[in-house]
């Protein structure tokens, strides 16, 4: 009995045992089966019972990404959002532009469930339960009404080149609305922007034959460049050669200077006429094409916008592009002009301080003999001119010969009726007179403010000769 009585006791003992470890068993798989861990591609959604926020309302749910967290059992349930990429295509049909003009905007984005704190809570108390399309077309109507939004407030000049600007704007928009389920705004990928006027065709071509306007600009001022050059080492050319001919000859320098000043004034002259003609016959015919473009665009402001912004693009923009190209051509022309007129300028202006330099040195020259011959003559300036005035005596009195030597006297009959001063014979005054006509080396002498030296013998005074001559003579014709 007392056997018995502890084998059974020893049973008991050990089912107690056994009881207990399977419990304990049982609690730490329970335990374990409820401590869920949280794939990095996915977000744990905790909902049920799960505290309350610090406002004191309580929660929807509890968000984990990454990590782990133990679920109780009866009291919570969890679930799992997936973090892949959803990539949503969006062809936008007919969107209303800033400019009335409706376009094509077929686009694709990239979309996903944020991991921000706030964002995931939105994102569990939206999207949980939601199945992809669900998903999908939630977020293609959002982005659709914000792209609509962007682009009725932008231009399509500003869609079309400022493509950064206009991704900015999206991207801010659509994600603004996206965080509101939960979603963020991974990638926007615009494929392309059509219209129905043909407007975005019509800047592109605009933008192409600026290009090409641009490029036979940079041509044009190549060749300019070339031409200018040309002109240049012309121009020298005819310096150095103008320069060395004015050394050579001054007065074939001095009238070909005065044939190149005329000419230059002449060629100058009609040059600006002409550029002036040309240049107002050019303003002219702009100024009425203009005129013409401008009526015939007011004649077709009534039609629709398509047809007023096919003639903006084909008519309008070719004819700003032909006014500018006229005005290239009229500033080229005229910088041509400007500049030959300017190296013959340069010319005239070398030829004439190279005569000035000639006539320098003719002037230094003669300084030089004149300092020399004052040194000659003893440092004294009058004693110099007095040298200077007997050498050039012999063709001083030449001239004075030359100038009573074609006198021919063949016969001369005087008149006398002897009332001469105090009863003088006025013959011999004649004779007198005639004599004093022809300066006496003498008197030439003394004219300069000279001499005759002593060696060629003193000179007395004539006049009292010619006196008692004339008196001789008034006797003997007395006596007769």
């Amino acid at each position: 009995m007392t056997l018995f009585s502890a084998s059974v006791s020893m049973v008991g003992i050990v089912g107690l045992i056994i009881a207990i470890v399977v419990i304990l068993i049982s609690l730490f798989a329970l335990i374990a089966s409820r401590y869920k861990k949280c794939p990095s591609d996915k977000i744990m959604v905790i909902y049920g019972s799960v505290g309350s926020n610090k406002d004191g309302t309580s929660r929807a749910a509890k968000c984990i990404h990454g990590g782990a967290s133990f679920v109780m059992p009866f009291f919570q349930a969890y679930s799992f959002l997936d973090l892949t990429p959803i990539s949503i295509s969006v062809d936008l049909k007919n969107a209303l532009s800033r400019q009335n003009i409706r376009i094509d905007v077929p686009s694709r984005f990239t979309v996903g469930i944020s991991t921000e704190p706030g964002v995931m809570q939105n994102a569990a108390e939206r999207l949980l339960g939601l199945k992809l399309n669900d998903i999908q077309d939630l977020a293609k109507d959002i982005i659709l009404g914000q792209l609509r939004l962007v682009i009725a407030l932008m231009d399509i000049e500003e869609i079309n080149t400022d493509r950064d600007k206009f991704l900015e704007a999206v991207s801010r928009n659509v994600e603004g609305e996206l965080k509101k389920i939960g979603l963020r705004l991974i990638n926007v990928n615009v494929t392309d922007i059509n219209d129905e006027s043909g407007y975005i065709d019509a800047l592109g071509k605009e933008a192409a034959a600026k290009a090409i306007n641009d490029a036979k600009r940079s041509v044009a001022e190549k060749n300019r460049d070339g031409s200018i050059g040309e002109a240049n080492a012309v121009r020298d050319e005819r310096i150095e050669v103008a320069s060395a001919n004015s050394t050579a000859v001054e007065g074939e320098n001095e009238s070909q200077a005065k044939i190149s000043q005329s000419n230059a004034r002449r060629r100058q002259i009609e040059a600006e006429a002409e550029r002036v003609a040309s240049v107002a016959e050019m303003i002219a015919e702009a100024n009425a094409k203009r005129e013409a473009y401008k009526a015939e665009q007011e004649a077709e402001i009534a039609r629709a916008e398509r047809e007023k912004s096919t003639l903006e693009a084909d008519v309008i923009v070719k004819q700003e592009i032909e006014k500018r190209k006229l005005e290239l051509q009229a500033e080229a022309e005229a910088e041509m002009v400007r500049r030959k007129a300017q190296g013959e300028a340069d010319a005239l202006r070398a030829m004439k301080e190279a005569e000035a330099q000639g006539m320098l040195e003719v002037l230094s020259k003669q300084a030089l003999g004149f300092e020399k011959l004052v040194k000659a003559a003893g440092g004294t300036a009058d004693d110099a001119v007095k040298m200077l005035i007997s050498d050039k005596l012999e063709q001083l009195v030449a001239t004075q010969v030359e100038a009573v030597k074609g006198i021919n006297i063949d016969k001369v009959t005087v008149w006398d009726s002897m009332g001469g001063k105090d009863g003088e014979s006025t013959t011999a005054n004649f004779i007198s007179s005639m004599l004093k006509a022809v300066p006496p080396l003498n008197e030439v002498f003394k004219m300069s403010g000279m001499k005759l030296p002593e060696y060629l013998g003193k000179v007395e005074d004539a006049a009292p000769a010619l006196t008692g001559s004339a008196d001789s003579g008034k006797k003997s014709k007395k006596t007769e």
